[in-house]
């Protein structure tokens, strides 16, 4: 019989959470469990979508990745949004725009401070890191400034027209990203240097027994996922609304969830002298969020006819703003020190604190 050299967390995390759901209104105590199942059919998720991107190469196998997390980030809005009504309208602005202060601050800040005080100073290559700022730049600016200072329709909202045209236009964006960065020039995004051909950087491909088994784990965690979101919805809510904090804290949880997985893996690679790596993920992560969750939320919100408010406050754009030009002038000489990491992290607990605090 053919080795599976899958772990067995990875196959056995889906199957406890579908059998959890078995028990999903018993609510109480029975709740810290949905939520454990929850995170651990995430990790899965991620972790077989993975194995099948490296087994069937590029530019598919990034692909499958960023469709997998986006499923995932769509299955938990529009569960919630379910569960919200009317009140939800603003939840895919507060959990994109949650995600990419995740990622531009305490991720890069992390990896940054994380690669500093081990190697002193780290290097990557500019052109590929220019190429996904400039994109995610764009993006982030035409879902959530735009939408405060159009006239078709009153409020921080898009008319319909607008909106599909811009879901439209952030899928465009990050399809053309992602043709740059797997097939026209792939060699702004490689890692350079000594450790550019280490061991892990090339690990050995999974075997087709693996790539096929891990395709049908996928498929069950992402349903898990969404049926668990579905029922823990009203939880998360209450749980904020008698901790007394802003709705805008939901979309925080929603994006941390989503975004653990990488946010480990490019940890892992910073502190391994391997900044490429984790700048690829971490921005990689960013642009996938706006340029998949956006077009998708927009499609939902068109036929469902619900609200979408993108638009965000004025709060919110000075944060978004500071982010965008302090990350240009972090990442744009292509080398780093832990001063980056300290500011991009305070950036990040000024947002935290101002979230929760507004």
């Amino acid at each position: 019989m053919p080795k599976i050299g899958l772990p067995a967390w990875t196959w056995l995390s889906p199957i406890v959470g579908a059998l959890l759901l078995l028990g999903a209104k018993l609510g109480g105590a029975f709740d810290i469990a949905l939520a454990a199942g929850l995170i651990a059919c995430v990790l899965a998720a991620v972790h077989h979508a993975e194995v099948v991107a490296h087994k069937i190469g590029e530019p598919y196998g990034t692909l499958v990745l960023a469709v997998a997390v986006t499923v995932i980030e769509v299955a938990l809005i529009v569960s919630l949004m379910l569960s919200g009504g009317m009140a939800a309208s603003g939840l895919a602005r507060d959990t994109v725009f949650a995600a990419i202060m995740i990622i531009l601050n305490g991720l890069v800040g992390l990896c940054l401070l994380v690669g500093g005080a081990r190697h002193l100073e780290q290097k990557f290559g500019q052109a590929g890191v220019s190429a996904a700022l400039a994109t995610l730049a764009a993006m982030t600016v035409l879902t959530l400034v735009l939408p405060n200072y159009t006239t078709s329709t009153p409020g921080p909202v898009y008319s319909g027209s607008q909106l599909a045209f811009v879901g439209l236009v952030s899928l465009v964006l990050y399809g053309t990203f992602v043709l740059v960065q797997t097939v026209r020039h792939r060699d702004y995004f490689l890692p350079t240097g000594p450790k550019a051909h280490d061991e892990e950087a090339h690990a050995a491909p999974p075997t087709t027994l693996d790539a096929w088994i891990s395709l049908g784990l996928l498929v069950l965690s992402l349903v898990t996922v969404v049926l668990l979101a579905k029922s823990l919805a009203p939880t998360i809510e209450q749980a904020v609304a008698n901790a007394g904090a802003p709705k805008a804290v939901v979309g925080v949880i929603i994006a941390a969830l989503v975004l653990a997985p990488e946010s480990l893996a490019a940890v892992r690679a910073a502190r391994a002298d391997r900044l490429q790596t984790s700048l690829n993920l971490a921005l990689g992560s960013a642009l996938a969020s706006i340029g998949l969750t956006i077009p998708v939320v927009a499609v939902v919100s068109l036929v469902m006819d619900w609200p979408l408010s993108l638009g965000l406050d004025a709060k919110a754009m000075v944060l978004l703003m500071l982010t965008l030009i302090v990350t240009t002038l972090s990442l744009g000489t292509g080398r780093t020190t832990v001063l980056q990491g300290v500011v991009h992290l305070l950036i990040f607990a000024v947002y935290l604190f101002t979230t929760v605090v507004p």
